[in-house]
């Protein structure tokens, strides 16, 4: 078992604010202004009983993120953490569900998305070489920034995050007077299967979080930082939703349903007209772009502890001689991203990422568990989720209930990834073995 301390020749430099922030940014994505109408459509006033629930879900997973996160503090996040507790191939699973599954085709989505928002007001963002210099652009300055350093760039991040939140923040502020009350009720309970398929859609919403651990190995004290960023992140996350919810069911009602994708902007029309659209057009634009900012921080540290361990190519654990970041990991993630906006087709993978992370939180949780059960030194300097296993176990169950939610589709597309990874592993140790050396 590797060392869940070791020294990596990275600087620790993240607070407190920086991984709540980075939290938050990560996870009020793109969604959050398409999020309320479909919600709404789907339970009406009912909906704030869903987001509330999901987010107790979402609670005692990040409960269990926190305790594993101050015992295992070396860059990598959920590979990290999976990895010291169950070996080489957990995490060499864990690693491409992350970087694969879940990171690169997400944020080559949400690229495309900037470039769609900025086309309704610019159609000059249809033309795709337009559209591919606009990502060339974008994506090159966030590797710059994000090489210059972890506090360069979470500096970023900070600024994106209260950028984008200033929008959101204006329409609880100014939109809770033109709320009617009448569109707070609800006639009937929605059904089961309508309440279960709509809470997975709201468990997305908050899914993400755990990115922001990838940075681990330059987070300042992590005992001290980790749970109360978490607790921080995480809580204003679920406090930002439900407001919005609510404020969006209240003030719209019924016409909720004819707004499409864009129900926060005609909650800002009605606040100060047309502009207000334009508004929030633009906020979703930057929203999409502090996210995958948020992705080109913390994911290339999955891939450089993945490196360090013999699970990507050995020249992506390189560290840069002047700023101490993993230079090469940060480009070539960067660069996939870039390849995948301009050429990818992303509908039917964005199916395996529902199901990709779904997978990373039930192994994390479980290894939540399996090291508790292990002695370790200084285990009382860490953070330990209170109630024994009720937390851990509800967090299992919960994930459990999700994953029944998916369809047959999206099940057999994850098992086959999982044995097409599978594969590339046994290979990897296969011929390792052969010339002597072991698969780390």
């Amino acid at each position: 078992m590797p060392h869940t301390n070791k020294e990596e020749g990275l600087k620790r430099v993240i607070g407190v604010a920086g991984l709540s922030l980075n939290i938050i940014n990560v996870t009020v994505g793109a969604g959050i202004f398409a999020l309320p109408a479909i919600v709404g459509i789907e339970l009406g006033a009912f909906s704030i009983f869903a987001y509330l629930f999901c987010g107790i879900m979402m609670a005692a997973i990040m409960l269990c993120y926190a305790e594993i996160g101050t015992r295992i503090t070396s860059s990598g996040g959920s590979y990290a953490y999976v990895e010291n507790v169950f070996g080489d191939y957990a995490g060499f699973i864990v690693s491409w569900l992350a970087v694969f599954g879940w990171s690169i085709l997400g944020s080559a989505a949400l690229m495309n998305v900037i470039a769609d928002s900025l086309a309704v007001l610019f159609p000059v963002f249809l033309n795709p070489w337009i559209r591919g210099l606009l990502y060339l652009v974008l994506i090159g300055f966030l590797v710059l920034t994000n090489i210059r350093g972890a506090k360069e760039g979470v500096a970023l991040i900070e600024g994106i995050t209260i950028i984008k939140l200033l929008p959101l923040f204006g329409i609880i502020i100014f939109g809770i007077s033109l709320i009617n009350a009448d569109n707070l009720h609800w006639e009937h309970l929605p059904s089961f299967n309508t309440f279960s398929n709509t809470t997975l859609i709201l468990f997305f919403a908050f899914a993400g979080f755990e990115t922001a651990l990838g940075v681990s190995g330059e987070i300042k004290n992590p005992q001290r930082t980790i749970p109360l960023g978490i607790l921080f992140g995480g809580g204003l996350v679920l406090i930002l939703y439900l407001l919005l919810q609510t404020v969006t069911q209240g003030v719209l009602g019924a016409e909720i349903g004819s707004v499409g994708d864009a129900p926060l902007a005609a909650v800002a029309e009605n606040i100060v007209g047309p502009i207000g659209g334009t508004i929030l057009l633009i906020a979703a634009a930057i929203s999409c772009f502090g996210a995958v900012s948020t992705d080109i921080l913390n994911t290339p540290r999955v891939i450089y502890a993945g490196s360090t361990d013999g699970l990507f190519p050995k020249f992506l654990s390189k560290i840069h001689p002047k700023f101490a970041t993993p230079y090469w990991s940060i480009s070539c993630f960067a660069g996939l991203i870039f390849v995948f906006a301009n050429f990818g087709s992303f509908k039917e993978l964005a199916l395996l990422a529902s199901a990709a992370i779904l997978l990373i939180y039930l192994l994390v949780v479980l290894a939540t568990i399996s090291l508790r059960m292990k002695k370790q030194e200084n285990v009382e300097k860490s953070f330990k989720v209170p109630g024994g296993l009720v937390i851990p176990i509800f967090g299992i169950g919960s994930i459990i209930w999700l994953l029944t939610s998916l369809s047959k589709g999206e099940i057999i597309a994850t098992l086959i990834f999982i044995a097409v990874v599978s594969g590339i592993y046994f290979v990897m140790k296969g011929i390792k073995k052969r010339y002597g050396s072991k698969i780390r």
